[in-house]
């Protein structure tokens, strides 16, 4: 039975468990490279050999007109200063059909390919992130992509002109007290003539206080959670705050109020009750947006780490050539090589349409985002004082304004955004045994019945008998395997190896926990990390011989990478079975019990009478709405 806290639904682990489960997509129609990986095979004839995408004149010409602009008309240091994008940024960007990169001609967008619409957010990140950001939340997850696959004709006739010619759109799912697990989710549309009423508070809604539309996550009272379009100036919409962050400093963020909205009933997107779904299918196309962003961090980064070690001069020698600065400048370079391998690859396979990428994409917004951050980190070490001061001060001296500790505070919502790491790693986990809990699952369900289970282990010893041992033994033994590849080939061969290795590692985890893997999260998240090192792995080398005649260095930097992603992938490896999870997780409860309360004194702590999470309640706002809208475009 569901109870009520505050005006969150107070469920159990169980049920959220369902409510997640039942979101997700459980059928797989087409191949997965990222799917047969976690099951031992490397299918490299999935991604190789490496696709080539249909010319675009279209396209390409729009991408220099971008170019253009963004040199010219975005002044990525005046947004950070003033942390606001100005009103002639969003005119700008609305003449290119920028707003409209994502949506289709016939509603009067431009119909980029997935490939393109990255290029172009990598491109505009490099000049400012919260103008990428800001494109981002509008085309990725806000109103035209939910509309682009679930909604009906005349929602899109309606709605998608408008959005291609520059207004504004939201996604809203987050609310105060609840961030990733949806099934407590507490704003309500409740069915009333007409349509549904609308009553909640939503928290971090990107572009929140210049949306024009929204796509607005709901529970209706016995359909379950639903995904609605909202028009941003109905009467009731409160926007109460903009949210400040550590970065992206221009992002238009909001707190937003619902009391007693109306949305009329042909504004539910894809039919009562399939939010979630529709909120997951949109993100797995959705969440390369942020691997495009981190792809133009890291090259941006690595552009800063050649200039500045070439010409720093210490001990009588070029920094750079000092090998503790050249293994962090050879870092940089082979994870952005890595970073733009795995973006454009899912993009290219997104755009066929052959492959199902949703493991694929979760891998590289995974990866992206934490080898961004690490690629940031090294460039302010690399930079060492002048890494840590801002622009604006180190313009003051007459220096070059070079924006490195800002790249490090724009990246680190990646790590966040669209899903958290440790989500990510809960979410890919889930896929990676899917194969074995659609087989066995009800071996470890404790609600299954004893007919159930014996059902279960039928249809187990007919899968383990014909798939165990096609993990003994495999191409990566044989030292001619992938030989067309020439000096990456030993880098295949250790890719199969290591998805057999990776494969029996998850069957001897699940026969030793059996239903407690589920909690078993550092396990699982080391499992996920070695599968995207080999996922790195697969597409660099495939990417190194696709333009060996045409670029060559691509080789070495492919050899590189994937030496360094061994290294990691190993000592992965290593602490699935040797590690300090089991005492940490003790240690954790010994320290919210208070147990070690002695560390904390000594120091001054602020005031802690605010709560950690403020409380709402229903009803109109008390706020003044701070809700910003753009004039249209001259």
């Amino acid at each position: 039975m569901t109870t009520t806290r505050g005006n969150q639904p107070e469920v159990s682990e169980a049920q959220a468990r369902r409510v997640a489960e039942a979101a997700r997509e459980s059928e797989w129609h087409q191949p997965s490279f990222g799917k047969e990986l976690f099951l031992g095979r490397l299918r490299l004839d999935l991604i190789d050999p490496w696709p080539r995408p249909a010319p675009s004149p279209e396209a390409d010409a729009f991408l220099a007109r971008l170019t253009d602009y963004a040199r010219d008309g975005i002044d990525g240091a005046a947004i950070e200063r003033d942390a606001r994008i100005p009103d002639e940024v969003f005119q700008g960007l609305a003449a290119l059909g920028a707003f409209g990169m994502k949506i289709d001609r016939e509603y009067g967008g431009l119909g980029l390919s997935n490939l393109h619409y990255c290029k172009a957010l990598t491109l505009l990140g490099s000049v400012s992130a919260s103008t990428a950001a800001l494109l981002s939340a509008h085309q990725s997850i806000g109103v035209p992509q939910p509309l682009k696959t679930f909604g009906s004709t005349v929602q899109k006739q309606e709605f998608l002109p408008r959005l291609a010619g520059g207004e504004v759109s939201a996604f809203l799912l987050t609310e105060p007290d609840v961030g990733s697990d949806p099934a407590r989710l507490g704003t309500t549309a409740e069915p009333v003539e007409g349509g549904f009423r609308l009553n909640g508070v939503k928290l971090w809604a990107t572009n929140g206080t210049v949306a024009t539309l929204l796509v607005v996550m709901a529970r209706v009272p016995e359909r379950g959670i639903t995904a609605f379009v909202v028009e941003g100036d109905s009467p009731g919409i409160t926007v109460e705050r903009r949210n400040a962050f550590l970065g992206l400093r221009g992002l238009e963020n909001s707190v937003t109020r619902f009391h007693d909205v109306f949305v009329p009933e042909g504004n539910v997107i894809g039919g009562l009750g399939r939010g979630l779904r529709i909120a997951l299918t949109t993100l797995n196309t959705g969440r390369l947006s942020l691997p495009a962003m981190c792809v133009g961090a890291g090259k941006r980064s690595l552009a800063i780490a050649r200039e500045w070690s070439a010409e720093r001069v210490q001990w009588g020698r070029p920094v750079g050539t000092h090998e503790a600065v050249a293994s962090k400048i050879a870092f940089i370079a082979a994870t952005t090589y890595a970073m733009e391998s795995m973006l454009d690859l899912c993009c290219m396979i997104a755009d066929d349409a052959r492959n199902d990428i949703r493991i694929e994409a979760a891998l590289v917004k995974l990866f992206a985002s934490e080898m961004a951050w690490r690629v940031a980190d090294e460039l302010i070490q690399i930079r060492g004082g002048r890494g840590y001061e801002t622009a604006a001060s180190l313009a003051a001296r007459g220096e070059r304004a070079t924006e490195t500790e800002q790249i490090l505070r724009d990246l680190r919502i990646n790590r966040i955004f669209e899903g958290s790491t440790e989500i990510m790693h809960l979410l890919i986990a889930r896929e990676a045994v899917d194969a074995h809990l659609s087989v066995a699952g009800d071996i470890i369900d404790p609600e299954a019945d004893l007919g159930r289970k014996a059902r279960a282990g039928a249809r187990a010893g007919r899968f383990y008998a014909r798939w165990l041992p096609t993990l003994t033994v495999g191409r990566g033994q044989n030292p001619l395997e992938f030989g067309q590849f020439g000096p990456l080939s030993r880098h295949l061969r250790y890719a199969e190896r290591a998805s057999r290795r990776l494969a029996r590692s998850t069957f001897y985890a699940m026969s030793r926990w059996q239903g407690r893997l589920e909690r078993k999260q550092g396990f699982l998240g080391r499992i996920v990390d070695i599968g995207a090192e080999l996922f790195a792995i697969s597409a660099v080398c495939v990417r190194a011989h696709a333009e060996r005649t045409t670029r060559p260095e691509g080789v070495e930097l492919a050899d590189l990478f994937c030496r360094q992603a061994r290294l990691r992938a190993e000592s992965l490896f290593d602490q699935l079975w040797q590690n300090t999870d089991a005492l940490g997780v003790t240690a954790a409860e010994r320290v919210l019990d208070g147990r070690y309360a002695f560390l904390e004194e000594g120091v001054i702590h602020p005031d802690g009478g605010a709560a950690w999470v403020a409380p709402w309640t229903p009803g109109p706002s008390a706020a003044d709405d701070v809700r910003r809208r753009i004039p249209p475009v001259p």
